[in-house]
């Protein structure tokens, strides 16, 4: 019988460091970098004492503003050893994203890398921070970000105002062991250790308040449904910055002793080399990531049969999605529902679920989390089969938003419900069906559509690779049906091809009455698809076909 653990991510990092100290626990295959898990933990402590020599101590505020670079994880685990709250910002946000974050999270040291090819984090932080340029390091002083006061670069270059990577550990090296051994004592497992800030997919981005027995919790169940053991080496390739990541696979790792085999950047043939280099036994990944490991010209090249599980999340995953996966990959897949609010994992199918259970529920509820179907309206529990608001209540729960008690009480009801604002149903067996979104579904002139239920239908279209439904605006209906498809390779269709395979299949108010054929969807920085996006890309694509939306 499963039980919840006190051990804070430092109990647990040690615990491996004593009991496993040769085996492998990091490793980035694509340079031949690894970390067992006694020289990880070392390495740890060196930057723990670090940051406390440039002021961080409990309860400071560090972003972590990095793709999956190799020191992502230090930082994360220093943060957890001294009572340090690492704030994970998106490696998508744009300046005045970032700004907003820094400024909401009251952030104290703001560690990050050069970015992305399209975002220079660099020249953003000098942007927000001029008087970064004529300062010396840690003696910031913002009158735009008063509570900033350091930034740190994570690698071996320097910029003016700022450490890097180097100069942090060499501080850590120098500095006393008393503090940190103090800092190290004082915490505890209910303290918050990250803060999360939501996708921002509706509104404004809040800062979800995670502590060491939310995550380690909820990844050590994550990886008991998979049957993880210390043999175990898990192919990460999901962004760390987002609960999938940092939760879902790093803390799996961290509570099995597993190894954790990181790609730095989402790329399906580093991804799949990886795999097959390192003999992984599991792969996650959001459905766009498995299409394209799918269909990348070299897939056949590659051994994959080491493979044996997995998590498909983050978006709709289609049925035939997921065959081809077990059939091609070996991998038996399984699902994960839940939000980042939920840390993130409310429910799970499990490995030795039947295929039917795997392919087309969430599964059950996690142990020691009560999982109800809420009517929206009344909040009363529905029966089963019926359509209600998927809830939780929990270890797995939210301390809450930071500095916002207002938000935090419209999504944990008074009886200590946490609200998704998804809509799903429940089976006669406990499993469980997501359905829409309370706020993706369309209302067609008062019909209630749910798109997750027209994608389904359209993934068996022969040609369609990949389908999202989404809203488009109408004077006459309030909103009409729009189909946004990526095609397969060298595929042909039409949108009276497309309108043609439902007729007389789906009700006619279910039938697209707008077809776009796209390269690409509008994503967040965690692989979920902004449904809003597409609303306004119908718009645009709309007047580009000279197409009056009526």
């Amino acid at each position: 019988m499963y039980q919840l653990s006190e051990r804070t991510l430092g109990d647990w990092l040690e615990h491996w460091a004593e009991v496993s100290p040769d085996r492998e626990y990091i490793v980035y295959s694509d340079r031949d970098l690894r970390f067992t898990w006694k020289r990880f933990n070392e390495r740890v402590d060196d930057m723990a004492r670090g940051l406390i020599a440039i002021g961080v101590t409990k309860g400071t505020h560090v972003g972590l503003w990095a793709q999956n670079v190799p020191d992502w994880l230090t930082f994360l685990y220093a943060c957890a050893k001294i009572g340090a709250v690492c704030i994970t910002v998106n490696t998508n946000y744009k300046q005045n994203e970032l700004e907003y974050l820094v400024k909401d999270s009251d952030m104290h040291t703001l560690c990050l890398t050069d970015g992305t090819w399209e975002s220079n984090y660099v020249d953003m932080t000098y942007t927000m921070l001029p008087e970064l340029r004529q300062c010396q390091r840690g003696h910031l002083e913002s009158s735009r970000f008063p509570m900033l006061k350091n930034v740190v670069y994570i690698g071996q270059e320097k910029y003016r105002g700022m450490y890097n990577t180097a100069e942090i550990l060499l501080l850590g090296e120098n500095t006393d062991d008393d503090e940190f051994l103090r800092l190290r004592r004082s915490v505890n497992c209910h303290d918050v250790v990250n803060m999360q800030y939501t996708s921002g997919t509706t509104g404004f981005p809040k800062g979800v308040m995670l502590t060491h027995y939310n995550i380690a919790n909820d990844g050590f169940l994550t990886g008991e449904h998979m049957k993880f053991t210390q043999e175990d080496k898990l192919c990460v390739c999901v962004p760390l910055f987002h609960c999938f990541g940092v939760v879902l696979a790093t803390m799996n790792c961290l509570t099995h002793g597993c190894t954790e085999v990181v790609v730095e950047r989402f790329d399906p043939l580093v991804t799949l080399a990886s795999v097959h280099r390192e003999r992984c036994t599991a792969l996650y990944g959001v459905p766009t990531m498995f299409i394209a490991e799918l269909n990348h010209p070299m897939f056949d090249m590659f051994d994959l049969s080491c493979l044996r599980t997995g998590i498909m999340a983050g978006s709709l995953c289609p049925i035939e999605l997921m065959r081809r996966v077990e059939e091609k990959m070996y991998l038996h897949v399984t699902s994960v529902y839940g939000l980042t609010e939920s840390s993130p994992g409310m429910s799970q199918t499990r490995i030795d679920d039947p295929d039917e259970v795997r392919y087309t529920t969430v599964g059950r509820d996690y142990e020691f989390v009560d999982v109800k179907v809420l009517d929206p309206e009344t909040n009363k529990e529905v029966p089963v089969g019926v359509q209600g608001e998927m809830c939780c209540k929990g270890f797995n729960v939210m301390k809450g938003y930071y500095k916002n008690p207002e938000a935090t009480a419209e999504v944990i009801d008074e009886n200590g419900y946490l609200h998704s604002g998804d809509l799903g149903v429940k089976d006669e067996n406990g499993n469980y069906r997501i359905t829409g979104r309370i706020k993706d579904m369309i209302i067609r002139g008062g019909e209630n559509i749910y798109p997750r239920e027209i994608e389904e239908f359209l993934y068996h279209l022969p040609g369609v690779r990949d389908v999202q439904v989404a809203g488009v605006p109408s004077r006459k209906y309030g909103e009409e049906v729009g189909a946004f498809i990526i095609l397969d390779e060298g595929a042909s269709l039409t949108e009276e091809e497309v309108r043609d395979w439902c007729r007389g299949k789906i009700a006619r108010y279910k039938i697209p009455k707008y077809v776009f054929f796209v390269k690409e969807y509008p994503l967040t920085g965690s692989g979920k698809i902004q449904k809003f996006k597409l609303r306004e890309l119908s718009l645009k694509l709309c007047e580009e076909k000279g197409i009056e939306v009526i």
